[in-house]
Order: C-alpha cells, then sequence, then structure tokens
C-alpha cells in the first residue's frame, strides 16, 4: 500500500487496509467479530506446539456429539510429521496436515478456528484446537456443522 507522513515523527509509516469482521446473528441480534485475528493468533501457536511435536507419537480425538456419526479417540500417528504451507504476505494457511508413519493422517481445515488450549494432567498433556460456526440456524459457514467443536491432540509423557 501507499506510504504516509507520521504526524509525531515525520517519518513514513506503511499504511495497512484494516481486518474484515464476521457478522454473526442470533436471531434479530447482530455482532461483529474479528475473526481473522483470533485465527491468526490461535494458528501461530498452534504452529509452535506443532513444531515441539513434530517426530514424536501423539494421539488425535474429536467427538462431534449427536451432531455426527463418528467419534474418534486416541487415534495414533506415530513420529508425526507436519505438513502446512508458511506464512507468506501475511497468509494464513488453509490446511494443516498432520501425517503419522503407516500412510496415517488428519487434515485440519483453518478456517474456522478460534482458540488453542493446553491441559495438563498426570501422565499426558491435552491441546484442545478450537473451532466456531456461529450459532444455530445461522452458522457463518452453512456446509459445515454450526456450534463450537474440539479437536484434541494428546502427548503422553515418556
Amino acid at each position: 500500500m501507499s506510504t504516509q507522513l507520521d504526524l509525531f515523527r515525520q517519518a513514513e509509516v506503511e499504511v495497512r487496509e484494516p481486518e474484515p469482521k464476521t457478522d454473526v446473528r442470533l436471531g434479530s441480534r447482530r455482532a461483529w467479530v474479528n475473526s481473522r485475528q483470533k485465527r491468526r493468533e490461535a494458528l501461530e501457536k498452534l504452529l509452535e506446539v506443532l513444531i515441539q511435536l513434530e517426530g514424536k507419537d501423539v494421539h488425535i480425538a474429536h467427538c462431534g456429539g449427536p451432531r455426527t456419526n463418528f467419534w474418534i479417540d486416541n487415534l495414533k500417528l506415530g513420529r508425526m510429521r507436519v505438513e502446512h504451507p508458511m506464512f507468506a504476505n501475511d497468509q494464513l494457511p488453509s490446511t494443516i496436515v498432520l501425517r503419522g508413519n503407516r500412510g496415517g493422517y488428519v487434515r485440519i481445515f483453518t478456517d474456522r478456528v478460534v482458540n488453542l488450549r493446553c491441559q495438563e494432567y498426570l501422565g499426558y498433556t491435552l491441546w484442545l484446537l478450537d473451532f466456531w460456526n456461529g450459532w444455530g440456524e445461522y452458522p457463518i459457514d452453512r456446509y459445515r456443522m454450526p456450534g463450537y467443536d474440539s479437536l484434541c491432540i494428546k502427548r503422553f509423557r515418556d
């Protein structure tokens, strides 16, 4: 973008376009959420964790409750490798692929990621990758399940 003079220091600064906000509806009410900023922060934390976990055995779990027809619990990805595009020109990766040995892999679509939480227990560490797609009858993306969902990444202590 173009540059302009700073009002206080007489230096040139770069002008950026403001990040667009997502329109979220609940009945007749509306809110504007800066989901891109939340997504960027969560993905930066996730990539830091995945770099630490690369080459180690991890277990993946997901339970969508009554909205889905399956439940994955302790799916082992041995010697996990991470495949993702690098952050280039402030672009966020749209997918992250976690590959294990023997051809197993998990593909994570990152367009609805909002948070990464860490919980430590006696024998393992659990990271919860949270996804959010609006409320009930007003989802943000109508082709995905509405509501809140989590993917669990578990690393047992040696």
